[in-house]
């Protein structure tokens, strides 16, 4: 029986993969993301597209509220941020898309900076209603500012490019949002096994201890949503890239509650959560709709009666995982590994 996992050097602390079998694991799965989009047809490829999207917007959230302990309902807005410069620069420069990216991500973070000013005064529920007003502030923006995005008609603008290729289908898009999003998600990895993801980590905890030891509470607040924000920018501008048009109504409140469900539904504080929180949220309301669309030969009322059932299933399925396992998917992964680790001579 393992009964315990002991550290004999700060590398083997600080390592992501901590044995053989999970590098052969990870190897085995990028090459199944590898293969997927050339055995997949256009549906499920638009799916991988979307999930890609919400994995790094997750991703970025979780840093801010999983691991730094700053709940934020301004993700959406952050998106649109970055979306919209995106779209800006795509219709103004015609920049290559690596620089678009960039740029949305450093002007989302920028913005990010600006919101999180407050994050030394309030917390908790105050900051989550900070972060609202933020995100409502901007979107009014986008609304209201009519010579930079379009006002309510919003922008429209060109496929990717690079080098002379152009990203104009889900076939090729998939091969920008999934390669970034594993990027985005080992970088994540990678911050927390420094001084700043463990100064995160120690404010969540416990701020005024982390002040104690030495932890500047407002620098390292700012760098959280800095971090988180700049991972909003980077999905809005895939967001924008994919969709190629760009409006206000594209990011609405709602879609700041949908990432932070995915967070607490797959595991706050836990990367991997973040991932299947985000493939959860977003595939769960489609397999819902393949499920009207098998019912109706058999009941052609189905989609009557399934259509505004949807949200109250789909909603009482985050409560349940709410209820009976409250750190989230992450948690049921990691017990099926400590099954299969000893399996089949568990005692």
């Amino acid at each position: 029986m393992r009964i315990g996992d002991a550290k004999q050097s700060y590398e083997a602390d600080e390592a992501i993969w901590t044995t053989s079998t999970q590098k052969l694991w990870f190897g085995f799965f990028l090459l199944v993301l590898l293969v997927f989009p050339f055995m997949a047809d256009s549906y499920l490829l638009y799916l991988g597209c979307l999930v890609g999207i919400a994995v790094i917007s997750t991703t970025g959230l979780n840093i801010l509220t999983g691991f730094t302990g700053l709940i934020s309902l301004g993700q959406a807005g952050f998106m649109g941020v970055g979306a919209y410069t995106v779209a800006w620069l795509s219709v103004n420069t015609g920049l290559p898309f690596p620089v678009t990216l960039v740029l949305a991500g450093l002007m989302a973070a920028a913005v990010g900076i600006l919101v999180g000013l407050p994050s030394l005064r309030v917390k908790g529920l105050y900051l989550a209603i900070a972060t609202l007003a933020a995100s409502v502030f901007l979107h009014f923006i986008f609304a209201e500012w009519e010579s930079v995005t379009g006002g309510m008609g919003g922008l429209s603008l060109e496929p990717a490019h690079l080098f002379g290729w152009s990203f104009q289908s889900d076939f090729m898009m998939y091969f920008i949002i999934v390669p970034l999003a594993v990027l985005m998600v080992l970088a994540a990895a990678n911050v927390f096994r420094t001084r700043i993801g463990r100064a995160f980590i120690a404010i969540r905890d416990r701020d005024i201890s982390a002040e104690i030891l030495g932890i500047d509470l407002l620098r390292y607040k700012l760098m959280s949503f800095a971090l988180s924000s700049f991972y909003a920018g980077v999905a809005g501008g895939l967001f924008a890239y994919f969709y190629r048009v760009v409006t206000p109504e594209s990011f609405p409140l709602s879609m700041s509650i949908f990432y932070l469900a995915a967070v607490i539904v797959g595991g706050m504080g836990n990367l991997l959560g973040g991932i299947l929180g985000a493939a959860f949220m977003t595939l769960v309301p489609e397999a819902l709709k393949l499920l009207t669309a098998a019912l109706t030969p058999f009941y052609p009322n189905a989609p009557v009666f399934m259509s505004p059932m949807l949200e109250i299933i789909f909603g009482a399925l985050i409560v349940g995982f709410l209820i009976f396992e409250p750190h989230g998917l992450a948690e049921m992964w990691h017990r099926i590994r400590r099954f299969f680790r000893l399996w089949p001579f568990k005692n």
